[in-house]
């Protein structure tokens, strides 16, 4: 754990699941639940789809909504710079998709050969590589709507405004708690 923020590296996240935990007993989480390192990786493994889902239906649901915009007749009427938003937003959202399944297929290809630990360590990384697109795309579609729909000079800020309350939520409040309420972990 680096000390400075309290964010795991990740030499921590295979140290910790090569040991099935942290400092203590043999096999003993962090959390003393006392599972071994296959009961570890299960546990992790199904809260990471728990979060998967969640994450994956918005962008899904997202990226659909994004790939139908092009066959409409006002986006041919769109400014340039509109349009490469536009694709820039269509591009995020495919990438934040793949990333979010990718822990799917990951699993499906490595299941059976024992690795299920360090299965579980890729795949918490490309899921929050897909958050982080998928803040991205929200961000992006957020700025080519309103730039669409009023062409107001505020809709700089009022994006910044909107991605700064993505970051408090998806990032500091959960850094903060784990800095304030875990012990030296």
């Amino acid at each position: 754990m680096d000390g400075r923020n309290g964010v795991a590296t990740p030499k921590d996240e295979q140290d910790e699941a090569r040991r099935g935990g942290n400092a203590g007993e043999p096999g003993t989480g962090a959390d003393g639940r006392g599972e071994t390192e296959e009961e570890r990786a299960d546990r992790r493994w199904q809260e990471l789809l728990q979060e998967i889902r969640v994450a994956q239906t918005g962008v899904q649901i997202l990226l659909g909504f994004l790939l139908t915009v092009v066959f409409t007749p006002l986006f041919h009427e769109l400014q340039q710079a509109d349009k490469t938003i536009y694709l820039v937003t269509v591009v995020l959202g495919s990438l934040a998709t793949g990333a979010l399944i990718g822990p799917v297929s990951f699993h499906r290809i490595v299941s059976g050969r024992r690795v299920k630990p360090q299965a579980v360590v890729w795949a918490s990384r490309l899921t929050f590589t897909g958050i982080v697109l998928l803040l991205a795309t929200l961000t992006s579609a957020l700025f080519l709507i309103l730039r669409v729909a009023t062409h107001d000079p505020y809709v700089p800020w009022l994006v910044s405004g909107v991605l700064v309350w993505y970051l408090v939520c998806w990032f500091a409040l959960p850094l903060w708690v784990r800095t304030h309420h875990t012990s030296g972990n």
